[in-house]
């Protein structure tokens, strides 16, 4: 058995003694405890693996807002360009787009009539096929036009 340290006064009744053995105990149990988690190196290796994801979701979600934002930003500044772009057009070159768009849907109309008549049925799948696709994906299309546009118009400034 070990002496108690020198700086401790030593007990002079059984009953001192007594609580000075269960306070070394209850000592004595906290620090194998301790020992004992600092040993457990799975338990340690999943606290810091859960702690590691969760930060990584909380970035994500960061990335994902600002994301977000930047994506509204995008929206509403090739928005503003094509309204400006629109304000700029003479009202003659409207009329004549409007009549060229109109007879673009008729021509457009006879085209898709003799491509349903003439194309081979693998071919008419496949565009099908892409055709929904695009349907599917028309938020990714216009997203994807509205940054061309915004970049477009961000290089003619720069010239």
């Amino acid at each position: 058995m070990t002496q108690p340290p020198h700086d401790e006064p030593t007990a002079s009744t059984t009953d001192e003694l007594r609580e000075q053995v269960e306070q070394t105990r209850a000592g004595l149990g906290e620090t194998v405890e301790a020992l004992a988690a600092k040993a457990d190196v799975k338990a340690r290796a999943q606290e810091k693996a859960a702690d590691a994801k969760e930060q990584a979701a909380m970035k994500a979600r960061g990335l994902k807002e600002q994301a977000t934002v930047k994506a509204g930003e995008l929206e509403t500044k090739a928005a503003e360009l094509l309204q400006q772009a629109q304000d700029r057009v003479p009202d003659s070159v409207k009329d004549k787009a409007s009549r060229t768009a109109e007879h673009a849907r008729a021509t457009t109309a006879r085209v898709g009539q003799v491509w349903d008549e003439k194309a081979p049925e693998p071919v008419r799948e496949r565009t099908a096929q892409g055709a929904r696709v695009a349907r599917e994906n028309r938020s990714a299309l216009l997203a994807a036009a509205g940054v061309a546009v915004v970049w477009l118009a961000y290089r003619h400034r720069k010239r």
